[in-house]
């Protein structure tokens, strides 16, 4: 077994389990591109079983900090089926859940995701690209499904000295999927869609715009980034739910034609045709929209801001940090005295201090007080651990715009 050796001092955060081995911190040791290797403190004591990967800063991600485990298909197999059995913890209101995720899971760099009877997978590092057929088996019988599609496609891949790779990895079928939220529908395309096909981390809080909608009976929603409208749908949901949406007007917003095509779509797949609602997909770019309706003079009772990443690491923070408060200070303007805002961020390089430290400056700079009625955050099925605070990427925060 090939051996890394850290520098005096390197050891102390995988004595805490926390499963990546920086570059810098290595004296010395090497071993091929996913190759299990023995981690070791300066003075040989042992640390963990890790996977190499020659090319990445992250140079050694942890399976098992247990001298006695062995790497084999057995250790994945069981990895695997804990994953999917933790799911039942949980209370998810879909047939579209994260069943593996990465770090987590005790499986850095890996993403599945299950929508209906088909699984999606990501194999984003060097460690698991090397196990991805013992995996994939693992997962099916974990599971007890006969389809996993690969959608090994992400950027993270380039970084890991790793191709782009997408395609049908067990078994076949459509890609064209529907799936089941809470008490709606959305379909996605797993060949083409964002992540696996869809954002399920914000299944939560797409289920608590529906209950603000329901009890507070918005006559105008802005849903920004609106990607296939998932919030859209949940703000309708919950208008429904309360026998208020007849008169309703409802914009969204996204730069890409064919998800606003899908979004439109799901107003017939939920029933909402004929319903009395006045609805605008407008295919545009977020900021120059805000920016019209300001001075349009148009406001709404409800805003939702979903941008993309705009910092993926902490060193995009700083210009990062300008583009959410621009966008939060534009949507802050346009919200009505006592209407809500949820704002998010999905940046891992923007923390959730510095996000509502972001959110006051634009509040600030858009003369608009406010309180933060709630936090929210990522579904539970995209668990944050105690060893691996950097599992929390996506925050977001329920800002209530203070009466006049």
């Amino acid at each position: 077994m090939k051996t890394l050796r850290l520098k005096p001092g390197k050891e102390r955060s995988m004595q805490r389990r926390h499963p990546w081995v920086f570059e810098s911190a290595i004296a010395r040791g090497g071993a091929d591109s996913g190759e299990t290797v023995r981690v070791e403190s300066h003075d040989g004591a042992f640390l963990a079983w890790a996977a190499f990967s020659p090319i990445s800063k992250i140079r050694a991600r942890a399976w098992s900090f247990v001298e006695t485990q062995r790497i084999d298909a057995a250790f994945f197999a069981s990895v695997c089926a804990r994953a999917v059995a933790a799911r039942g913890l949980f209370d998810l209101q879909s047939d579209g859940v994260r069943l593996v995720h990465g770090e987590a899971d005790g499986l850095p760099g890996l993403i599945v995701d299950r929508y209906g009877d088909t699984l999606v997978a990501q194999f984003l590092s060097a460690g698991v690209e090397r196990w991805k057929d013992v995996l994939a088996d693992a997962l099916l019988k974990a599971t007890g499904l006969g389809k996993l599609y690969e959608r090994s496609d992400a950027s993270g891949r380039e970084r890991e000295g790793l191709k782009p790779v997408t395609g049908w990895l067990r078994g076949d079928g459509p890609t064209e999927i529907t799936i089941r939220e809470h008490g709606w529908k959305l379909s996605l395309d797993i060949a083409t869609g964002h992540k696996t096909g869809f954002y399920l981390d914000q299944r939560d809080s797409r289920q608590r715009f529906a209950e603000l909608a329901q009890h507070r009976r918005f006559r105008r929603v802005l849903n920004c980034f609106c990607y296939t409208g998932g919030f859209t749908v949940a703000a309708l949901a919950g208008l429904k739910a309360a026998g208020a949406l007849e008169g309703v007007e409802l914009v969204s917003v996204d730069s890409s034609l064919p998800a606003l095509e899908r979004a439109r779509g799901h107003l017939a797949l939920n029933g909402f045709e004929g319903q009395g609602i006045q609805t605008e997909f407008l295919d545009a770019n977020v900021n120059t929209v805000l920016r019209e309706f300001i001075d349009q003079g148009r406001t709404f009772d409800a805003i939702v801001l979903d941008p993309p990443k705009f910092a993926p690491t902490v060193a995009h923070a700083e210009r990062a940090a300008r583009a959410y408060k621009d966008i939060n200070r534009l949507a802050l303007k346009l919200l009505e005295p006592g209407g809500v805002l949820l704002t998010f961020s999905c940046s891992g390089g923007i923390s959730a201090d510095l996000f509502h430290k972001i959110v006051a400056s634009a509040g600030l700079d858009a003369g608009v007080d406010g309180y933060i009625a709630e936090r929210l955050g990522a579904a539970p099925d995209h668990p944050m651990t105690i060893e691996f605070p950097e599992g929390e990427y996506l925050k977001g925060l329920v800002v209530v715009r203070k009466p006049a």
